[in-house]
């Protein structure tokens, strides 16, 4: 037992048995890499906190459940959220980190991007994309289990995000890393104006918001997504090669779901019985379309401004 305890001690202090960690942890289908998936407590948080989207929390709670049901999945999970700002794209995506992760989006394997911080210069778009497929390459290699978010998408400049092609494809290995169970997020507001028109003519046939379905959207996403210039994905082989496991809209929100916002982070504050400062908030935010003025044109983005100055 004496001589057995040295051994050990070497095997899993030395340098040379921390490279072979990451690489067992990068190929191996038992290593966890902080990777504590809690799926039930992460569709509560989808059902409790997050309003008037019935699309986002089915589609995000089924794939996500069936994507890490699969021990050896043939491709990673690819999501791409769209919709108005202030709908809950960003939270969605904090969710997403706080219930895989044992450290929750601190964790070092939540990696988020944003092109204004990271990609803010056009004419170094070739530097941009080979600083880029070495990150994803050497964060693979880390850990198997990696999820890359990617904000803001319409300030993407087009042409970069097509360096992941390989890495999202159905091949087994690229480059020499297992990146089958890696997990991508693109969060953009390209996409708004056909999934905006969509709820507005439900709401003005007098149809409730939770009978669209997401295949009224995924089509009609994806082109414009595609065709749009001033989006990511314009003219990206992601999308040619139809690598985006699924488009997820988010709907505009009515005054319910923004007062429901309203009361929550009144809540946070301890000021739950606040329901005039609730009813505040509703009444001072802006509504569209002029005739009707269905939905917040913010969504939830304002609202802790609003409790400021009403509070």
């Amino acid at each position: 037992m004496l001589v057995i305890l040295p051994v050990l001690f070497l095997l899993f202090c030395c340098p040379v048995s921390c490279v072979f960690q990451k690489f067992y942890c990068a190929v191996s289908e038992s290593c966890e890499c902080d990777f504590k998936p809690n799926i039930k407590d992460l569709e509560w948080d989808l059902y409790k906190n997050l309003y008037g989207q019935h699309l986002a929390q089915d589609i995000v709670s089924e794939e996500v459940a069936s994507f890490l049901q699969n021990k050896s999945p043939d491709h990673p999970l690819v999501l791409s959220f769209h919709g108005s700002s202030g709908t809950g794209k960003t939270l969605v995506s904090s969710m997403l980190g706080n219930h895989l992760y044992g450290s929750a989006m601190s964790s070092p394997y939540v990696h988020q991007f944003v092109p204004t911080l990271h990609f803010p210069l056009v004419e170094r778009l070739e530097e941009y994309r080979e600083e880029l497929k070495r990150w994803v390459r050497e964060n693979l290699t880390e850990c198997a289990r990696s999820v890359f978010i990617f904000d803001e998408m319409e300030r993407m400049p087009p042409g970069l995000i097509d360096v992941l092609e390989p890495f999202l494809g159905p091949a087994h290995v690229v480059f020499g890393t297992n990146y089958r169970k890696a997990i991508y997020i693109f969060i953009s507001t390209t996409g708004e104006g056909v999934i905006n028109k969509l709820a507005l003519d439900y709401r003005q046939a007098g149809r409730d918001r939770e009978e669209i379905s997401p295949t009224d959207l995924q089509d009609a996403i994806a082109e414009q997504v595609y065709n749009s210039s001033k989006s990511g994905f314009y003219h990206s082989s992601i999308i040619q090669q139809k690598l985006v496991t699924r488009f997820v809209p988010f709907l505009p929100l009515c005054r319910r779901h923004v007062e429901r916002c309203a009361h929550m982070q009144l809540c946070q504050r301890g000021c739950c019985s606040c329901g005039d400062v609730v009813k505040a908030v509703g009444e001072d935010m802006i509504y569209m379309p002029a005739q009707g003025q269905y939905f917040s044109t913010t969504g939830c983005k304002a609202i802790p401004a609003k409790i400021n100055l009403f509070l």
